[in-house]
């Protein structure tokens, strides 16, 4: 959530920033109101309170008539600091709520805009001209069959569409991605983490996945639990309700888990293969830092990634996500979107978002410093969303005869095998 006294001192800013996300206005001024009505009604309580004592002490030296007209102010004075009290909890009530509902301030550099508003800021690497070398590349389903790498139409059988078997080199592949990118991770001074795949709703709604991305979120009513779209949501809740030492900070660590998603929104799209599916493996960086140390740390985060992507061999670009199309808890976002050959076009394969205070003011965990105590800022970064990354390295490193070259930072985690070959039928 954001900070109540900027609200107070820059609505414009508030709105602004609203109207750049596409998103209500008129939520501002909502809670202007109901946090203006939550400190009158305090101050008010407050009034009646100190009233209230004070008139304790003139009862207990009042005799006769005059003890009996006090005693009368008294029940009225109780009954006006009840009703105090229930007001000034029924403001914060609501201004607690309309404020979950507040995205986080957009970025100034943020490009306006929706989807396809985005701002390309770097391109790496080259892209093959399948032509040129005489063939037409395949598709990734395609080559992961012929690899013996990927079986959807038993995933599907077990658990319907979007579900997928990683098979022999398949499973290999995803095992020597994961290994790889937490080797990274690490000696880049992230600690490695195994994380809960289910969580609870203050660990969801604290980190801004129960607003506009709930539908996606899959619950499990009977325990009260959400299963994770990404580790991010663990990461985060680590630290929940503490207060951290500045000279501990940064804190990183690099987590490991299943991620779950509904891709409710995506009806007909990506329905071929497993670029978009219901549960896939991810290696995710998050960070904890001062808030003033938050935009350089969004900028190592995505030369983490650039690195990764760019060990692995794959043409990518970078891109400034504009502000319709992010989610609520960042305040920036920069995706990194690989080539993919037979799509034609650049898909996202990592991203890194800058969520400036908003989750850890959710979250109540903050920073000490010079005795002093005041939230922290979080970020967070796919290193490897393993299906996806499954995708690109099929595709990109195909050879003609289906077999498909080992970018040479995995070889060490697949016995040293340079090509993965197609399987006897």
């Amino acid at each position: 959530m954001i900070d109540l006294r900027l609200l107070r001192e820059d609505p414009d800013r508030v709105r602004a920033s609203q109207r750049a996300r596409g998103e209500d206005v008129a939520l501002v001024d909502a809670l202007l109101s109901a946090d203006e009505r939550r400190r009158s009604s305090g101050v008010r309580f407050d009034e009646l309170r100190a009233e209230q004592k004070s008139l304790g002490k003139l009862i207990g030296r009042a005799t006769g008539d005059d003890k009996a007209e006090l005693l009368k102010k008294a029940e009225q004075l109780k009954a006006d600091v009840k009703a105090a009290d229930a007001e000034r909890d029924a403001a914060d009530t609501e201004t607690q709520e309309l404020l979950l509902k507040l995205s986080n301030l957009v970025h100034p550099d943020v490009p306006v805009g929706g989807e396809e508003d985005f701002v390309t800021l770097e391109t790496h690497g080259s892209i093959r001209d399948f032509a040129a070398e005489g063939f037409e590349p395949k598709d990734h389903l395609e080559l992961g069959q012929l690899l013996g790498a990927i079986d959807v139409e038993r995933g599907a059988k077990v658990s319907g569409s979007r579900f997928y078997f990683l098979t022999g080199v398949g499973a290999l592949l995803e095992l020597a991605l994961v290994n790889a990118a937490m080797a990274q991770a690490t000696a880049a001074g992230f600690t490695p983490m195994l994380t809960p795949a289910l969580v609870r709703p203050q660990s969801m709604a604290g980190t801004g996945f129960l607003g506009q991305a709930a539908q996606d979120v899959y619950h499990l009513d009977k325990d009260d639990l959400y299963l994770v779209g990404t580790s991010e949501v663990a990461l985060a809740a680590y630290h929940m309700d503490e207060i951290l030492e500045a000279d501990k900070l940064p804190l990183r660590y690099a987590g490991f888990s299943p991620c779950f998603r509904r891709e409710a929104g995506s009806h007909g799209k990506d329905t071929r293969g497993i670029f978009r599916v219901h549960q896939f493996d991810k290696v995710e960086m998050f960070s904890y830092v001062a808030p003033e140390d938050s935009q350089q740390e969004h900028k190592r985060l995505l030369e983490w990634e650039k690195q990764w992507l760019t060990s692995l061999e794959l043409p990518f670009r970078v891109i400034d996500v504009a502000s319709g199309d992010l989610g609520s808890s960042a305040a920036r976002k920069y995706d990194c979107e690989a080539w993919i050959p037979t799509q034609g076009k650049y898909r996202e394969l990592t991203s890194t978002s800058d969520c400036t205070e908003f989750q850890s003011r959710r979250l109540q965990i903050r920073v000490r410093e010079d005795k002093k105590v005041r939230p922290l800022a979080t970020l967070n970064g796919t290193l490897c969303a393993v299906p996806r990354t499954i995708v690109a390295i099929l595709e990109n490193h195909q050879q003609p005869d289906g077999s498909v070259r080992v970018p040479e930072v995995l070889r060490p985690y697949l016995g040293g095998r340079e090509i993965l070959e197609p399987v006897a039928k």
